[in-house]
């Protein structure tokens, strides 16, 4: 296993020299310097949803399951059935606490019969590393990380399918653009080096992550640059991914999910199958009558809340927003929050902005979806 502990060292992604050529500027994110933005983060969201957008998400960390018992293992572990996952394609799931709060959100990607690999959130990389190592009884199982190994590249927007298919040293696709279908992967060859090409994505549109031998991202990262001139793509940094993540109601750890939320709670019950029993975290399972859900809020005008704001019933405080901003897309103010279950739907609901009071109305999820 890895000896690196990611929740105490600050790291850089191999794309860090690419980044600083474009002038980009940097935050910490889960103990990774990142680029934040290139210039604009408003132009970097608006480049997604109307052309695309690309991002480094090197930051992710990669672990590798193998052997006879893996895809068994991984349904004791997790919260999905991964036996039922058919090669040549993923599953979004979770790693669950035996109290059923949320370790981390996953997307699990079946290589073959006895191959996985769980891509898990950056600053959690460690904890799913040991809770899975933890979890294995069974000597026909290896957990392996291998996120020093690799770089993830994200091509995401309507025409990044377009860009693909114009860049120069993508080469031998196991399927053919047309034939790859969301939540399913392909392999294929970059100058020769192998090359993992997943329709998965973390913005609401369509879109591909792209993962790589860490010595050949930066010349695929100028490769995509280079043919996606054409199609409107650029460089796009977290503040971009935030304000795309959001508008499609999707979570982000440490604000919508957390070891004191089980699934349901985010309206992520789903993820556990009805019929699944025997798992750790099975405790998820039992309902938490008066626990706050996860619910949409909406204000008008241009004064957005942000995560940490009450959200108020007359002068009772009812919840706290996760994540807030004015949405780029819609014009308005967006915001997921958790509240008491006997304030959804109420109608005299108000955000306290910096002392300001702000009407808010809660809303289903997501914000917005893509025309198909």
């Amino acid at each position: 296993m890895n000896s690196i502990d990611e929740t105490t060292s600050q790291r850089d992604s191999p794309l860090r020299a690419e980044h600083e050529a474009l002038g980009a500027s940097f935050t910490d994110f889960g103990g990774w310097m990142m680029p934040v933005l290139y210039g604009s983060d408003l132009a970097e969201h608006h480049a997604v949803r109307h052309a695309a957008g690309l991002f480094d998400i090197s930051h992710m960390g990669e672990l590798r399951i193998t052997g006879a018992d893996a895809a068994s293992f991984l349904d004791l572990a997790l919260a999905s059935w991964l036996s039922a996952l058919a090669v040549g394609r993923a599953r979004y799931t979770m790693i669950l606490a035996a109290d059923g709060g949320t370790i981390d959100d996953l997307i699990v990607y079946r290589l073959a019969d006895d191959q996985f690999l769980v891509i898990a959130n950056a600053g959690n990389t460690y904890a799913v590393r040991e809770a899975l190592a933890a979890r294995v009884a069974s000597n026909d199982v290896t957990v392996e990380d291998v996120s020093d190994s690799y770089a993830l590249i994200a091509v995401q927007g309507p025409t990044s399918q377009a860009i693909l298919g114009s860049t120069s040293g993508i080469e031998d696709l196991g399927d053919p653009w047309d034939e790859q279908r969301p939540y399913g992967w392909t392999d294929a060859t970059f100058d020769g080096a192998p090359l993992l090409i997943a329709r998965t994505g973390y913005t609401g549109e369509d879109g591909f992550e792209l993962l790589i031998r860490r010595e050949h991202a930066a010349v695929l990262w100028r490769s995509l640059l280079a043919a996606g001139e054409a199609h409107g793509l650029v460089p796009a940094g977290l503040a971009a991914r935030d304000t795309l993540r959001l508008e499609a109601g999707m979570p982000l750890y440490g604000h919508e999910l957390s070891r004191e939320i089980v699934p349901a709670q985010a309206g992520l019950g789903t993820v556990i199958p009805a019929d699944k029993t025997g798992f750790i975290g099975e405790a998820a399972k039992i309902p938490r009558a008066d626990a706050p859900v996860l619910v949409g809020l909406v204000s008008d005008g241009r004064r957005a809340g942000r995560a940490g704001y009450a959200v108020l019933r007359g002068e009772e405080r009812v919840g706290e927003l996760t994540s807030g901003a004015l949405s780029p897309t819609l014009g308005h103010p967006i915001a997921m929050a958790f509240i008491d279950p006997s304030a959804v739907g109420a109608d005299d609901l108000t955000i306290d902005v910096r002392g300001t009071r702000i009407a808010a109305t809660t809303t289903a999820l997501p914000f917005y979806r893509r025309k198909k």
